[in-house]
C-alpha cells in the first residue's frame, strides 16, 4: 500500500475515491486526526492517482465529481468522521436545480396537507379529472403526480426524482426538464386512468420517464454525465415486472409507468437525433 496524500476535509477525499473507482482504481481512506488519508494498493497506478488527484483539487465542485459519487452510490454520506449528514446538505443542495427543488417541496407540501386534512379533501381538489364536469379543470392534468398515499411511497419517488431530474436539469436544462415533467404527467395520467379511474396518484410516472430519458441518451452518448448504471435499469424494468404480477401484493400503478418509460424514450430520441442533425448541418 502506498500513502498518496492526505486531505484535512473527509468529504473531498471520498468524493476522489469515488471519482477514481469510475476509472478503475480501487483505494482506500485512513483516518489519522483530523487528516484523511488516501491509499493506494496498486503501484503501477500511483502517476495516475497522482495526476488526477492535482486536477481534482483544482476544481472539486465540477460535475463529473459529483456524477461518480452519484454512480457509485455514496452520495457524501459516508461518515468517516462522524460529522454526519448535516454537514453535507450544501453538497446534496448542489446536486439539484430550481425546478427539482421545486417539484420535490410541492410533493412534500402536499403530503402534509394530505396527513393533516384527509385524503379525500386533497383527491378532490388535485386528482386526475373523474369526469366531463372536472375536464375544464386543466391542472388536474398534471396535480395528481403530486399525490402521494404513504411515508415510503413519497421518499421512493422523490428520491428518484431527485436524482434523475437533477441530473437532467444541469445537463439538458429546466426547459427540457419541464417540458419531460408535463408531457409524462399528462401521458401517464391518461393511461393510468384508462385502467383505473381517476383514484391514482404519484410521481412515479414522471420518474419513469426520466429512467427512460437518460437510459437512452447515456447509450448514445457513452461518457458523458447524463447517463445511469444499466444495474440500475435492471432494478427499475425488475418494479415494473413486480407491479404488473403483483408479486408484492402492493397497487401500483404500472400502467402510468409504462407510459411515462415510454415517453422519455421517445423524447430521448427525438433530442438526440434534433441535436445531431443540427451538428451535421454545422
Amino acid at each position: 500500500m502506498i500513502r498518496v496524500a492526505a486531505l484535512s476535509k473527509a468529504r473531498l477525499a471520498l468524493v476522489f475515491i469515488d471519482y477514481m473507482k469510475t476509472q478503475g482504481v480501487d483505494m482506500e481512506l485512513r483516518q489519522q486526526g483530523r487528516y484523511t488519508e488516501l491509499w493506494l494498493a496498486q503501484d503501477e497506478k500511483l502517476e495516475q492517482v497522482e495526476g488526477a488527484l492535482e486536477a481534482f483539487l483544482l476544481e472539486p465542485q465540477h460535475p463529473r465529481y459529483q456524477i461518480a459519487s452519484w454512480r457509485t452510490g455514496s452520495l457524501h454520506y459516508r461518515g468517516v468522521t462522524g460529522s454526519g449528514l448535516l454537514t453535507d446538505l450544501p453538497a446534496l443542495h448542489q446536486q439539484a436545480g430550481p425546478l427539482t427543488l421545486g417539484v420535490t417541496a410541492l410533493c412534500v407540501l402536499v403530503f402534509v396537507l394530505m396527513t393533516l386534512l384527509g385524503d379525500d379533501w386533497v383527491m378532490a381538489t388535485m386528482a386526475y379529472p373523474a369526469g366531463p364536469a372536472q375536464y375544464a379543470q386543466i391542472w388536474r392534468c398534471v396535480s395528481h403526480a403530486f399525490l402521494h398515499f404513504s411515508l415510503l411511497h413519497l421518499m421512493f419517488n422523490v428520491a428518484w426524482w431527485w436524482y434523475l431530474a437533477g441530473l437532467m436539469e444541469r445537463y439538458r436544462g429546466v426547459a427540457s426538464l419541464l417540458i419531460l415533467f408535463l408531457l409524462s404527467a399528462i401521458v401517464s395520467g391518461v393511461v393510468q386512468s384508462h385502467f383505473s379511474g381517476s383514484f391514482f396518484g404519484g410521481l412515479s410516472g414522471v420518474v419513469y420517464a426520466l429512467i427512460g430519458y437518460v437510459w437512452w441518451h447515456g447509450e448514445k452518448n457513452p461518457g458523458e454525465p447524463l447517463s445511469m448504471p444499466r444495474g440500475v435499469i435492471v432494478f427499475a424494468l425488475l418494479c415494473l415486472i413486480t407491479g404488473h404480477f403483483n408479486i408484492l401484493g402492493i397497487a401500483i400503478a404500472n400502467a402510468a409507468h409504462v407510459a411515462g418509460l415510454v415517453t422519455g424514450l421517445l423524447m430521448a430520441f427525438w433530442q438526440t437525433r434534433r441535436y445531431r442533425s443540427h451538428s451535421d448541418r454545422r
